[in-house]
């Protein structure tokens, strides 16, 4: 099945000492350009402490093997069904993002998990 990363997941695989020179080796793995938008916005203005510069987070993530998914009117638009209880419009975007592209979102997020785009590991 394939897979979004929530962006509490892009940023640990972009600390340089974990997962160095790896690739994901069946599934394939999407992250959203929204997560990029919200990781350097919360970098620069100082809530999150980067190893890496904003700028190179596009070239590192390809380099992971990761798809990178642009932001389209669709899934702006989307009508996320259920309604998910989070207020973060980051997170609302990621899951319509799963939504129109069929994926799942692979979070620990505690507002999403149980929600029906959510992957668990116990599905096919």
């Amino acid at each position: 099945m394939a897979v979004l990363l929530d962006s509490h997941f892009v940023l640990a695989i972009l600390e340089p000492k974990s997962l160095v020179g790896a690739r994901w080796a069946s599934e394939p793995v999407s992250v959203s350009i929204a997560s990029l938008w919200e990781i350097a916005i919360k970098a620069r203005q100082g809530k999150l402490d980067l190893v890496v510069p904003p700028a190179t987070l596009e070239e590192r993530l390809s380099g992971f093997g990761c798809e990178l998914l642009p932001v389209t009117g669709r899934h702006v638009t989307a009508e996320v069904d259920p309604w998910p209880e989070t207020r973060d419009p980051f997170d609302r975007l990621l899951l319509a993002v799963c939504q129109v592209e069929g994926l799942r979102l692979v979070t620990h997020d505690r507002k999403l998990v149980d929600h029906p785009l959510a992957w668990r590991s116990s599905r096919a």
